[in-house]
């Protein structure tokens, strides 16, 4: 209970520094964030709809199909960011506090990050693009990052077609700021491999198969120092599936050394029913 405390009290946090970013600096601005709340962003321009009830219901039918595909608890808590973000967005009133369309673009990259790499770092998501990517990371062993690039690219391209090719070089600065800030805190590459060196490998490896649908590979290994035997266990995950990997090497061996490395690109088996 004090762990679920604890990650509702994050998510919320977080909700907040994204309502705060959209409302303060990047709306007032007309400068866009990336996935589904950049394109709420374009569509509340165009519609009778505010930004927040928008993202809230451009959100339902992807934590839907996230309940039946990936799992209740990362859905439940990607969709409480999406609905805690939508209520501070309605509470937030839009001001602008600067005319400068720079600061308002790094700003506003800057706090969104935060609130984004805080949620994706406690187990959860955005909701939106995140779920979608998941989904698919699960049916696909291609790359999925072109996704990210593809939707962004048509946020940017439509807000030069709708007001001007500035705000969308402005809209590029703000997308580019929050990657780096979103890499600083979690990461931004959708696959991962974790390198586990552990005295308990198979207390460790019955743990991540309860927690984590993936199949891993266990090497052994001894101890450069004092040659104490030990197993490296090798697993690829996704990024949303960090947290709870994380937790699981925790409980079952928190002296066990992890080495998380970005992963480009696979080949074989990975997906889910394999």
């Amino acid at each position: 209970m004090i762990e679920e405390t604890k990650k509702v009290i994050v998510i919320t946090f977080a909700a907040v520094l994204l309502a705060i970013a959209l409302n303060i600096f990047l709306i007032p601005a007309n400068v866009f964030a990336s996935g589904f709340t950049g394109v709420a962003q374009l569509l509340a321009v165009v519609l009778p709809l505010s930004t927040g009830i928008l993202l809230f219901l451009l959100n339902v039918p992807v934590a839907i199909l996230g309940w039946l595909k990936i799992g209740k608890a990362f859905t439940f808590y990607s969709f409480l960011n999406v609905a805690l973000t939508t209520l501070f967005l309605e509470i937030i009133p839009v001001i602008s506090v600067s005319n400068d369309i720079l600061l308002n673009a790094v700003f506003g990259g800057v706090i969104s990050a935060f609130g984004v790499g805080l949620t994706l770092k406690w187990g959860a998501s955005s909701g939106g693009m995140d779920i979608i990517i998941l989904i698919l990371s699960r049916l696909s062993d291609r790359p999925l990052g072109p996704l990210f690039f593809i939707l962004n690219g048509l946020i940017v391209v439509t807000a030069g077609l709708m007001f001007d090719w500035e705000k969308a070089l402005y809209t590029l600065v703000s997308l580019y700021v929050a990657s780096r800030i979103i890499d600083m805190i979690h990461t931004r590459h959708v696959k991962v491999t974790a390198l586990i060196v552990t005295k308990k490998p198979d207390e460790l490896r019955k743990a991540i198969h309860e927690r984590v649908t993936r199949g891993l590979t266990r090497i052994p290994a001894k101890g450069g120092y004092m040659e104490d035997d030990k197993e490296m266990l090798m697993i690829v995950i996704t990024r949303y599936e960090l947290y709870a990997l994380q937790h699981v090497i925790e409980t079952v061996d928190p002296a066990a050394f992890t080495n998380i490395v970005e992963t480009t690109q696979i080949f074989g088996l990975f997906r889910k029913d394999d």
